[in-house]
């Protein structure tokens, strides 16, 4: 039998089901191609519905959205239907949002869009080598800043959190996008001593703050 045919008939033991077995037999089918498919390291191959409270929030997001913005993801959400899917780990009792806590939100608390889908959500998971917990915080970081979005404060704790965690300027400045001046004035909001220990980069900032010296008294 030809794999169009499979496909077919498949479909038709699907469409006897009810919803909830419907959408846990078709995330099995997308998870079985997800597995044999060229694009398996991307985690956007392979999109899958689960219940929204299966889905929970992080507790680092930097990420803020005033409620216009807020709002303008909600009409979006309404009128386009989801066109990007939350990025998510597994945690043991659910998964945790990497990205898409807005579109988490919009989809638990947006009554009619919640019924529309069903009290579900899109999810994709991400690559099992981002997994850890510093990795899954860059994670977010990047795509917030790929959108140019992020809360300094909030950025400030995390780099706060990251030195603690022996990530050198260097390090930090790579995974996270910034450049050395970024992350030093998000170290100073912070107010710990022990943030400017990086050696080579406090080096550097005291022969920048000599040559401001100079530049002072030529003025």
């Amino acid at each position: 039998m030809k794999i169009s045919e499979l496909i077919k008939q498949i479909c038709e033991e699907i469409s006897s089901l009810d919803l909830g077995q419907k959408i846990d037999e078709i995330n099995k089918i997308k998870e079985e191609i997800h597995k044999v498919s060229p694009f398996i390291d991307e985690p956007v191959d392979c999109v899958i519905w689960v219940k929204g409270d299966y889905v929970q929030a992080n507790d680092y997001n930097p990420n803020s959205v005033a409620p216009p913005e807020m709002e303008l993801l909600r009409l979006s959400i309404e009128n386009d239907g989801y066109t990007q899917p939350i990025v998510s780990m597994e945690n043991g009792i659910g998964v945790e949002v990497i990205d898409g806590f807005h579109r988490n939100r919009v989809g638990k608390e947006c009554e009619a869009i919640q019924k529309r889908i069903y009290g579900y959500l899109p999810i994709v998971k991400i690559r099992k080598s981002q997994e850890g917990l510093n990795d899954r915080v860059a994670a977010t970081i990047r795509h917030n800043r790929a959108r140019g979005k992020h809360n300094v404060s909030g950025m400030s704790d995390i780099v706060a959190d990251l030195k603690k965690r022996n990530w050198s300027n260097k390090k930090i400045g790579k995974e996270l996008g910034m450049d050395q001046d970024e992350v030093l004035r998000l170290s100073q909001i912070t107010g710990l001593t022990e943030l400017f220990s990086d050696k080579e980069f406090s080096m550097a900032w005291e022969a920048e703050e000599a040559l401001d010296e100079v530049r002072n008294e030529e003025i």
